[in-house]
């Protein structure tokens, strides 16, 4: 009688479970999400990035914590396209009225081109929700990918009114 080989693979990187989460997406999907998300780490790079694959859409969070909930801002893509979350964004000032949602706590702007990061009332409100954060980022150190398990409870899906 053989003996049978066992096959074992090694799991997943949280690097290379973020890439998967990704490459669901239309290839020019793809490279504003790479683009945005590279951008956003130079700019927090002591931030870990937690990393949700929710059934609509796909989030990575910017956060000093492992809480979602501490993060300063997220990238949101969906098929209605890719978002720039404030987490504190119903208390930050909008002189240029450009944050869009009502609830009670987040705002966003829509990210239509990596340009978007660089124009100057975006990088204002980066810099105030930086300011704003409940907890403040390491001053120094690499963040790095957490794959956070799925839950239950998904964000909301409103319709825009």
């Amino acid at each position: 009688m053989k003996a049978s080989k066992k096959i074992t693979t090694e799991p997943l990187s949280a690097e290379q479970q973020l890439q998967n989460f990704i490459a669901k997406f239309e290839p020019k999907h793809r490279a504003l999400i790479r683009t945005v998300r590279e951008a956003l780490r130079k700019r927090f790079p002591s931030a870990d990035e937690l990393v949700y694959d929710y059934p609509n859409a796909f989030v990575i969070a910017y956060s000093p914590t492992e809480r979602g909930s501490d993060a300063v801002v997220s990238i949101s893509a969906g098929a209605d396209g890719l978002r720039l979350v404030f987490t504190q964004g119903a208390t930050l000032p909008d002189a240029k009225k450009i944050l869009l949602g009502s609830g009670k706590q987040t705002r966003f702007i829509w990210i239509e081109s990596p340009k978007t990061l660089s124009l100057p009332e975006v990088k204002a409100l980066l810099e105030l929700a930086i300011d704003r954060a409940k907890i403040p980022l390491r001053p120094s150190g690499r963040g790095k990918p957490i794959i956070k398990p799925k839950s239950a409870k998904q964000p909301s899906k409103r319709k825009p009114k």
